[in-house]
C-alpha cells in the first residue's frame, strides 16, 4: 500500500513536471511543393518530426489524451509559407461530427486549431481552426481581449475524413503572420483539437487552467532559417450593384465599386485603407422601442470597423458606431417651417488605420475617418419654400493608442480620441491612461484607468471617469474588488458610449469554480457580487444590488443556469426624469433568472431563459420568458428560432416636461405615466450549406412592443410620483418592425467572395395602440414603409506577392 502511494505521488509529480515545460517541435524546411488535398501523401511529410501527446484542457484539465484519439502534428515550410499537417486518430470514424457552417462558425463538428507567434512573446496568437467539415475560421487572440474573429487572413485548408479519423492540411502563407526579420526563428506555437460529440478540448503544450492566462503557455517552434517577412500589400477591389423597389416608390438601380487597401509598413505594422466605402451589405441593426433615456447601442457590423481592433478597444473609449452615425446637430426651425428631408446616417467619405506591434512590445494604432458635410430639407408649409440647413458639418475622426506590454502578461495603455468639425460647432478630446498589470505567475492583478474628457463648444466643459480594481485571477477560488469615480460633465460620447456621470460606487465578486469535471458535473461555478453605487453630490443611493448565480454543465453537455439579484434599498434615479438635478425613487426589488441549454450535438436542441421581477410596489412586475429550439436536419441544414416575450406590469417612466411660465423659481412639471409594457419577438434563422465555401443563409425578425399609459403621474420634488390627472395628451407608445434577409455566400477563391442579399424591412411608430397581432402584422408588411432591395456584391483578393511570382516565372 505504502509503495503504491509512493510510485502514485512520483507519478504525478513527474506528469506534473512534463506539463509544465515548454515543448517544442522542429520545422522541416522543404523545395517539393505541396499539394493542399488533405492527404499528406508528399515525401517532405514524412522525414518531418512529430508533435504529438495532447493534454486534456477541457473538461478533465491536466489528463493525457487517450490512445485511440491522439494527434500526431508535422510541419514544413518553404520560402512562401509554413505547412501544417494534422492526423486526429479517432477509433470511431463514423461518429465524428461535421456539421458544414459559414467561416468562422464552428458549428457541431470537430475542430483542429494551430496557434501562431511569431514573436513568441506570449502577448498574441494568429489562430487558425478548421472543422472537420472543411470550414476555416482565423481569430486574433490576447489574454485582455480574448478571440477577435472579425479578423480574417488568407490562407488555405484542406480536411478529410479517413477510415483511422480525419486528416487537416494547412499553408499559411508568411504574409497572414507576424514575425521578425531574424536569420533563425523560433516562434510560440500551440495546437489544439475538439472532439464534438464528447466536447474535450486538448492542447499540445499543456494549458493550466488554473492559470489566469492562455497565451503564454504555448510551446515553441523551432528550425525556420533565412526566411524574410514578405511584402504585406493587398488589394480588395470590389464591385457591387444595388436594385431598390417599395410600395408607391420608384424602383432605381445604383451601381457601387471601390477598393480596400491593406499594406504592412513592416513586420509589425499594417495599415488599411478603405477608398469609397460600401456598407450596403451590412447586416441590419434591432431596433426597439426605447422609452428609456439614453440612446439604444448598437453592433459594430461593418467589417472595416471590427476586423483587428482590439489596439482601439483599450480603454472602452472608441464606439465606432459614432464614425457615420446619425447626424448630431438639430436645425433651428421658424414657425410653419418642418423637416421633409433628412438623413438617418452620415455619409463616411473615407477611413485609414494603422495598427501593429514592436517586438518589443510596443502597441500602435491610429485611426482616422472623414464624413461628409450633410444637409436636411426644410419646407415653410405656408409658402412652400424649401431651403437646406447643416445637420452634420465635414467631420473628421481620431484614434491614437499607445499600449506597452512587459513581463508578457501587463500593459500600460495611452489612449486619445478627437472629434474635429468644420466650422463653428463642438469639437471633443478624450484622453485616457489605462494599466492591467499581473503578477508574474498570473496569480494576482490590478486594473484600472482615468479618462479626461475636454468638449470646446459655446461653453467648455471638462470631466473625469476613473476606476481601479484589484483581483485574484487563479485556483478555484477568485475575489475582485474595485471603485469607480465619474464626475458630472464627463462626456465622451461625440467618439465613445458613456450613459452614467456623477456617481462613485464600490463593488466586489467571489466566485468558485471546479476545475476538473466530477461524476456528474463538467464544469461548476458559483459566483457572489455585492455593488453600491450614490450620486456624487447628494450622496443618495442611485443603485446598489446583491446577486448569485450558479452556473453548471453537466457530462451529458447540458447547460443549467440559475441566479437572482436583489436591491434592498431604495435607489433614485437621476436620468429618468431628463431634466438636471432631479431625480425618481425606484423601490425596492429583486429579479429572478434562470437558463437551460441542451446539448447542440443532438439534432434537436432548446435554449430557455425565464426570468421574473418583483419591485416594493403594489402590482409592479415584470415577466418574460426567450424560448429557444433548433432544429440540424443535416450536415447542411439548420433552422433556429426564437420566441421572446416580456411583460412589465405598472412600469413608471417619463412621457413628457414643459416649463411653468407663472413663476421661475418653481421647477419644470415632469410628466410620468404608469403603464404595462408588453413587447413581442420573433426571429428565424437558417442556414443551408452547398458546401464549405458556399452557403445560403436565412435572417428574419419580427419585433412588436407596446406601452400602454393606464395613469398619468406629476413627478415632484422629493422623487415621489402623485396623480396628475389634467395632462390629457396622448403619449402611448407601440413601434413594430420587420426584417428579412436572404443571402447567398460564395467564397470562389483564397480572400475573394461573391455575395448576393434580398432584403425587405419596414417599421412604424404610432401613439394608439392596436392590440390585433394579425392586424398589425399584415399592415406593416402591406404599406408604403416596406422596402426591398436586391444586391450583388463581387470582392477579389489580389496579393502582391502572388503577382510577382507569376509575373517572374512568365519572364
Amino acid at each position: 500500500m505504502k509503495n503504491t502511494i509512493f510510485f502514485s505521488l512520483l507519478f504525478s509529480t513527474l506528469c506534473g513536471y512534463a506539463q509544465n515545460q515548454k515543448k517544442t517541435i522542429q520545422a522541416q524546411a522543404t523545395t517539393q511543393a505541396i499539394f493542399i488535398d488533405g492527404k499528406l501523401d508528399e515525401a517532405a511529410w514524412e522525414n518531418a518530426s512529430s508533435a504529438n501527446n495532447f493534454i486534456t484542457f477541457e473538461p478533465d484539465n491536466g489528463k493525457p489524451e487517450p490512445e485511440n484519439q491522439k494527434t500526431i502534428i508535422k510541419i514544413v515550410y518553404d520560402n512562401e509559407a509554413i505547412y501544417i499537417g494534422a492526423m486526429m486518430y479517432d477509433n470511431e470514424p463514423d461518429k465524428i461530427l461535421k456539421e458544414i457552417s459559414q467561416r468562422d462558425n464552428f458549428g457541431t463538428a470537430d475542430l483542429f486549431g494551430a496557434f501562431i507567434n511569431g514573436f513568441n512573446d506570449g502577448q498574441q496568437d494568429f489562430m487558425f481552426y478548421v472543422s472537420a467539415a472543411d470550414v476555416q475560421a482565423d481569430c486574433i487572440m490576447t489574454d485582455a481581449n480574448g478571440e477577435d474573429y472579425s479578423w480574417d487572413a488568407v490562407w488555405i485548408s484542406k480536411a478529410a475524413i479517413t477510415n483511422d479519423g480525419w486528416i487537416v492540411e494547412m499553408k499559411i502563407p508568411y504574409s497572414a503572420l507576424r514575425f521578425s526579420a531574424e536569420n533563425k526563428q523560433t516562434w510560440g506555437i500551440n495546437f489544439f483539437r475538439e472532439i464534438k460529440r464528447t466536447r474535450y478540448k486538448y492542447t499540445w503544450n499543456f494549458v493550466d487552467a488554473k492559470l489566469g492566462t492562455f497565451t503564454q503557455q504555448t510551446g515553441a517552434l523551432e528550425g525556420i532559417e533565412n526566411i524574410k517577412p514578405p511584402t504585406r500589400l493587398f488589394f480588395m477591389p470590389y464591385a457591387s450593384y444595388y436594385l431598390n423597389a417599395g410600395e408607391g416608390q420608384k424602383t432605381y438601380g445604383t451601381m457601387k465599386g471601390g477598393m480596400d487597401i491593406k499594406y504592412g509598413i513592416n513586420d509589425a505594422f499594417t495599415v488599411d485603407a478603405i477608398l469609397i466605402p460600401d456598407f450596403g451589405q451590412t447586416k441590419y441593426d434591432d431596433q426597439i422601442l426605447n422609452l428609456g433615456p439614453f440612446e439604444q447601442q448598437f453592433n459594430e457590423n461593418r467589417a472595416f470597423f471590427t476586423e483587428g481592433t482590439d489596439l482601439f478597444n483599450k480603454g472602452k473609449m472608441f464606439y465606432s458606431r459614432r464614425i457615420g452615425g446619425a447626424p448630431t446637430i438639430e436645425p433651428d426651425l421658424n414657425e410653419n417651417e418642418e423637416i421633409i428631408e433628412t438623413v438617418q446616417n452620415v455619409n463616411l467619405i473615407n477611413a485609414l488605420k494603422l495598427s501593429g506591434r514592436t517586438k518589443g512590445g510596443l502597441g500602435i494604432g491610429i485611426l482616422n475617418a472623414v464624413t461628409e458635410k450633410t444637409f436636411a430639407t426644410i419646407k415653410d408649409t405656408i409658402s412652400g419654400e424649401t431651403r437646406r440647413a447643416v445637420v452634420e458639418p465635414l467631420t473628421n475622426y481620431n484614434v491614437l493608442v499607445l499600449d506597452q506590454r512587459f513581463r508578457k502578461n501587463s500593459s500600460v495603455t495611452f489612449i486619445n480620441t478627437n472629434v474635429t468639425r468644420n466650422g463653428h460647432y463642438k469639437d471633443a478630446n478624450v484622453t485616457g491612461l489605462a494599466w492591467d498589470l499581473n503578477t508574474k505567475a498570473n496569480t494576482y492583478s490590478l486594473f484600472g484607468n482615468v479618462k479626461y474628457s475636454t468638449i470646446n463648444d459655446t461653453k467648455d466643459t471638462n470631466g473625469i471617469f476613473s476606476t481601479i480594481s484589484f483581483a485574484e485571477t487563479s485556483g478555484k477560488y477568485r475575489y475582485s474588488v474595485g471603485t469607480d469615480f465619474v464626475s458630472k460633465n464627463f462626456d465622451p460620447n461625440d467618439l465613445g458610449i458613456n450613459f452614467y456621470t456623477n456617481y462613485y460606487n464600490v463593488y466586489g465578486n467571489a466566485n468558485y469554480r471546479i476545475l476538473n469535471p466530477t461524476k456528474r458535473f463538467n464544469s461548476f461555478r458559483i459566483d457572489y457580487e455585492m455593488y453600491s453605487e450614490f450620486n456624487k453630490e447628494s450622496g443618495k443611493v442611485q443603485d446598489n444590488k446583491i446577486a448569485a448565480e450558479l452556473n453548471l454543465s453537466t457530462v451529458k453537455n447540458n447547460y443549467y443556469g440559475i441566479g437572482f439579484t436583489a436591491s434592498p434599498l431604495e435607489s433614485h434615479d437621476y436620468y429618468e426624469p431628463r431634466t438636471s438635478d432631479r431625480y425618481v425613487i425606484i423601490p425596492r426589488k429583486i429579479d429572478f433568472w434562470a437558463s437551460l441549454s441542451t446539448n447542440y450535438n443532438y439534432k434537436f436542441a432548446l435554449d430557455l431563459n425565464p426570468s421574473l421581477s418583483i419591485a416594493d410596489e403594489p402590482g409592479r412586475a415584470a415577466y418574460g420568458v426567450d424560448i429557444g429550439p433548433r432544429y440540424r436536419f443535416n450536415d447542411k441544414l439548420l433552422l433556429t428560432y426564437t420566441f421572446s416575450f416580456v411583460k412589465r406590469n405598472n412600469n413608471k417612466g417619463f412621457i413628457d416636461s414643459f416649463d411653468d411660465d407663472a413663476n421661475e423659481n418653481t421647477p419644470s412639471t415632469i410628466v410620468f405615466a404608469n403603464r404595462d409594457v408588453i413587447t413581442y419577438a420573433n426571429t428565424i434563422s437558417g442556414k443551408y450549406a452547398i458546401n464549405s465555401a458556399m452557403t445560403l443563409n436565412l435572417a428574419v425578425r419580427q419585433y412588436w412592443s407596446s406601452a400602454e399609459n393606464k395613469d398619468i403621474l406629476k413627478l415632484e420634488p422629493d422623487g415621489t410620483l402623485d396623480p396628475y390627472p389634467q395632462y390629457t395628451e396622448n403619449k402611448n407608445s407601440s413601434f413594430y418592425s420587420w426584417n428579412a434577409d436572404l443571402s447567398y455566400s460564395w467564397w470562389f477563391a483564397p480572400g475573394s467572395q461573391l455575395s448576393a442579399l434580398y432584403r425587405n424591412n419596414a417599421s412604424n411608430f404610432e401613439r394608439i395602440i392596436d392590440k390585433d397581432f394579425k392586424n398589425n402584422f399584415t399592415r406593416l408588411l402591406t404599406n408604403d414603409a416596406l422596402k426591398h432591395i436586391f444586391s450583388i456584391s463581387v470582392k477579389y483578393f489580389i496579393d502582391y506577392n502572388a503577382v510577382k511570382n507569376k509575373l517572374r516565372k512568365r519572364a
